[in-house]
Parts: C-alpha cells; sequence; structure tokens
C-alpha cells in the first residue's frame, strides 16, 4: 500500500501543467530525435542537458526521460520508411519493419512499432514500480563471466538467422567480430587491427557508422538493383480503419515477440554496461526463433518489428533502475542522466529512495505519463511517416543517401567514418548478392565490445580456467543453455542430410 501512495504523489507531480508540459515537448523532440540517423537518445540527452537547469531537479529530469522515451519510440520510424536505423537500438527493427513496407504494410510496421513500444514500456514501468531494490541487486549479482555468458547466449540466439548456412553465418559473426577489435585494446591499451596505419581506425568502428552503411547505402543501393527502376514509389495508405484493423492483427500476430522483448529487454536493461540494443538484437533472435514460421522472419513477420521494439523500451526503463537504486548507469544515455543529477546536487544510490522520494517517485509517475503521449503523439504522426513513403524513389534514394551521411558525419564527427560508412555499404550489397547474412555481423559488432574484455576478466579471475563459465550457479546455467542453442541448428542440418542420403539410397 505503501508504494501505491507513493506512486500516487509521483503522478499526481507528473501531471502538474509544468510537467505535462514538459514531457509533451520532450517526447515529441524525442520522436524527431530518434527517427534523424546519428542522433539518438545520446546526442538528443546530451544537447539539451543544459536547459534543464532552468527549472526545478524533478521537472529537469522528467523533460530528459520524456526525450528518452520519445527517442525509443522515434527510431523505428527511419528503420521502417527509409531503411536507415535511427539508432543503434531500432536496427533489428530495420528486418522486418523495412520489407513490410516495401509490401505496402508500412502502416502495420509502424502500428506495431508504436502499440509494442508501449507494452514494453508499461510492462518495464509495471517491474520497476514494484521490484527496483531488489532487481538492482540481482543485476550486483553478475559479474565478468555471468555478463560473458549473456553474450554467447546472444550470439546463439542469432546463430539460425542465416539460415541453414551455418558456414556463412559463423563467417558473418566473425567479421563482425574483427569490426568489433579494432582500435585500442580496453585492457592493455595497445593499438590493434589499425589497417594501413590510418588513425582513423584509432578510435574503433562506430557501430551506427556500419549499421546505417549496411541498412542506409546497401538498402538503397538493393533497391536500386532490384527493381531497376521499374518500381517509383510503395503503395502505402492511411485511414483511420487502418489503424484499428492493423492495430488487431498487431495483437494478433505479434503478441508472441510483444511478451519476450518486454521481458528480456527489461531484464538486460537493468544490467551495467549492456543497454538497449544487445536487448533488442537478443530479443529479435529469440522470438525467432520460438516462432511457428522462423523462414518468415526477415520478409516482413510483424513479430520481428513488435519484439525489438518492445525491448529497446522496456530496456531504456529498466537501464534507469541502477542509476537511481546503485548509481550505475545502466545505457550511455543514463550516464548522462546520471551526470545530470550529480550537477543538480543529487546523490544517485540506496538512500536516494528515502532521501529524495518526491524526485524519485516524480519520475517514476512520469514514465507512466510520458508512455501514454509517446504512443498518442506517435500514432498521430503515422499519415506524415506513410506519405514520405509515396514520395518516388527517384526523389527518396538521394534523402537516404543524403541522411545517410548525415548520420554518419554526425555520429563522430570525422569524415573517415563517413568513407567507411560508404565503403560499408557496397560491401553490404555485395554480401547481400551471395546470400551472406548480415544481421550476425550486426550482432558481433555490437557485442563483441562487451564480450571480449568480459571473456579476459573471467580468465584473469580464474587463472586462465575456463571451468569458471561453468562452476558459477547463473553462468554456468547460461553457458549450458547456449551451447544447446547453438548445437540445435547443427543437429538440425545433420537430420536432413541423412533423410536426403536414405532417400537417395532408397
Amino acid at each position: 500500500m505503501e508504494i501505491l501512495e507513493l506512486l500516487s504523489h509521483g503522478l499526481f507531480l507528473a501531471i502538474q501543467p509544468m510537467n505535462i508540459a514538459l514531457i509533451v515537448v520532450g517526447v515529441t523532440l524525442g520522436l524527431f530525435i530518434g527517427a534523424m540517423p546519428g542522433l539518438g537518445s545520446v546526442n538528443g540527452v546530451a544537447i539539451l542537458l543544459p536547459i534543464t537547469f532552468l527549472v526545478p531537479p524533478a521537472s529537469a529530469i522528467i523533460f530528459l526521460a520524456a526525450i528518452y522515451y520519445g527517442a525509443m519510440y522515434g527510431g523505428a520510424i527511419s528503420s521502417i520508411t527509409l531503411g536507415i536505423p535511427g539508432a543503434s537500438t531500432a536496427v533489428a527493427t530495420t528486418f522486418d519493419g523495412r520489407p513490410l513496407a516495401l509490401k505496402g504494410r508500412a502502416s502495420l510496421a509502424l502500428v506495431t512499432a508504436a502499440i509494442a513500444s508501449f507494452v514494453g514500456g508499461t510492462v518495464s514501468i509495471l517491474l520497476f514500480t514494484a521490484f527496483a531494490p531488489p532487481l538492482a541487486h540481482v543485476a550486483l549479482s553478475f559479474g565478468p563471466p555471468e555478463i560473458f555468458a549473456l553474450m554467447l547466449l546472444a550470439f546463439a540466439t542469432f546463430v539460425g538467422l542465416g539460415g541453414d548456412d551455418i558456414p556463412k553465418t559463423v563467417l558473418s559473426i566473425c567479421l563482425g567480430l574483427v569490426f568489433a577489435s579494432v582500435g585500442f585494446d580496453q585492457i592493455s591499451g595497445a593499438p590493434r587491427l589499425v589497417f594501413f596505419g590510418i588513425s582513423g581506425f584509432l578510435h574503433g568502428i562506430n557501430f551506427l557508422v556500419l549499421a546505417i552503411g549496411v541498412y542506409g547505402i546497401g538498402e538503397m543501393l538493393w533497391t536500386l538493383d532490384t527493381t531497376r527502376g521499374k518500381i517509383t514509389s510503395t503503395e502505402a495508405r492511411m485511414t483511420f480503419a487502418g489503424i484499428v484493423a492493423d492495430t488487431r492483427e498487431c495483437f494478433a500476430k505479434a503478441w508472441k515477440g510483444m511478451s519476450i522483448g518486454s521481458l528480456l529487454g527489461f531484464f538486460v536493461g537493468i544490467l551495467p554496461a549492456a543497454g538497449a540494443t544487445p536487448g533488442s538484437l537478443m530479443s529479435y533472435g529469440v522470438a525467432k526463433m520460438t516462432g511457428r514460421d522462423p523462414d518468415s522472419y526477415g520478409r516482413g513477420n510483424p513479430d520481428g518489428v513488435a519484439a525489438p521494439e518492445a525491448a529497446n523500451n522496456s530496456a531504456s526503463t529498466g537501464a534507469m533502475l541502477p542509476m537511481l537504486t546503485l548509481g550505475i548507469p545502466g545505457s550511455p544515455t543514463t550516464a548522462i542522466l546520471l551526470g545530470g543529477m550529480v550537477i543538480w546536487g543529487l546523490t544517485p544510490g540506496p538512500r536516494l529512495f528515502t532521501d529524495q522520494p518526491e524526485f524519485v517517485w516524480g519520475l517514476i509517475g512520469s514514465f507512466y505519463v510520458s508512455n501514454f503521449f509517446a504512443l498518442v503523439i506517435n500514432l498521430s504522426f503515422i499519415p506524415l511517416f506513410i506519405w514520405m513513403l509515396r514520395m518516388p524513389f527517384t526523389i527518396l534514394a538521394p534523402m537516404i543517401f543524403v541522411l545517410s551521411v548525415v548520420g554518419g558525419y554526425a555520429a563522430t564527427n570525422d569524415m573517415h567514418d563517413v568513407w567507411l560508412m560508404l565503403i560499408f555499404g557496397i560491401s553490404a550489397f555485395f554480401l547481400r548478392k551471395f546470400d551472406y547474412p548480415l544481421a550476425p555481423a550486426v550482432l558481433a559488432i555490437v557485442l563483441g565490445p562487451i564480450a571480449e574484455p568480459t571473456l579476459r576478466q573471467s580468465l584473469l579471475l580464474s587463472s586462465g580456467d575456463p571451468s569458471i563459465f561453468f562452476t558459477r550457479p547463473i553462468a554456468g546455467t547460461i553457458t549450458v543453455i547456449a551451447i544447446i542453442l547453438i548445437l540445435l541448428p547443427l543437429v538440425g542440418v545433420i537430420r536432413r542430410k541423412l533423410r536426403g542420403t536414405n532417400k537417395a539410397s532408397a
């Protein structure tokens, strides 16, 4: 009952006129910041942080959290309409969102993304409200071995993304891991894989640069090559009756993805240094693995849109939990929010809930309000996004190219990364021509910087003994599940080959 009383005070604070205005403005700004390639919630919150010094700390954090929420919603927009991930958290949405748009079902993809985001946000807020302190302690029990085991599990869920051609999938993952290793070694500090001595490689390969190149430039080249100028625009219509029909279809076809993304995204989000991007990719992989028709993923399955969108919104709330309860940021955006709290004179940690209850519960109450307004504003702008798709591809192609170049430069402010993005785009086009899966490489470059240092730290803890991944209860359980999932596709391939051999001999 005490929690309900505190929550009601928080909601009352969140719906005060100034805070409501800040939420609406923040969510709307976040929606467009998230939709712009190369910006994302990190840059949006960082750019607008100085404005918050004009209002009280509680209103300031509500405003920045609303931008964070809006950006999580907005990342799906350019992923679906243009095939360019608005942020790293929306890369997995591109896998099925863009194919749906090309089939003339962009409205279904956008409605599914909005509703899944709302469901994921709602589930995570409820979990946050009810179980904040104990979940924070669970997150603390995850050391390097447990986090590496979790990354291994993520790779295991993506082994099947390449279909039956496991060698091509493994090669794709290896390419991603190589790109993830470029730059300075996180433990020794030594430079490595600095190709041809080019200094631009010293800061590593930015994930967003690779994602925009692969799914922006690569998708544009692929569309130009496959259509040969025959298709001038994408068929897309939007009516109120259509939104209602799409909503029904969303719940009928995408409920499983929403459920997986909401729960898995929140759990991954509360782990320090994980964040929404690994959560969305893992949720997509699990949804594909458990789906009735795995082959339909990547070709326009609404479940493939719902899972990552529910996950990245759920993870964004989850990442707030260790920040508030332990003073440990769960994502890059929450690291900026943590800095803002320190500047405002607040000390994140276990005592924040008792010393500053108005601040904490006002923020939690704003989660509910922001989530609602994000859904309403997102659905309101869908006709505008649909109108964009009706433009001739002769206009869309240059727009995609310009947005990709601007997004690639905005990520690091380095022309080296723009050239790198163009190279990735052309390479991705040829890899698609030869039927190499791109999704495993994208997963590898996201998880590589997390998996490699945790692997090495774990082996340092155990003096080089790999049994540490099996002897620790949580790490052992996750590692065994990951190994089983890795071996399952191999078993399937062997069975099919045996059946073919038996039929041939018969």
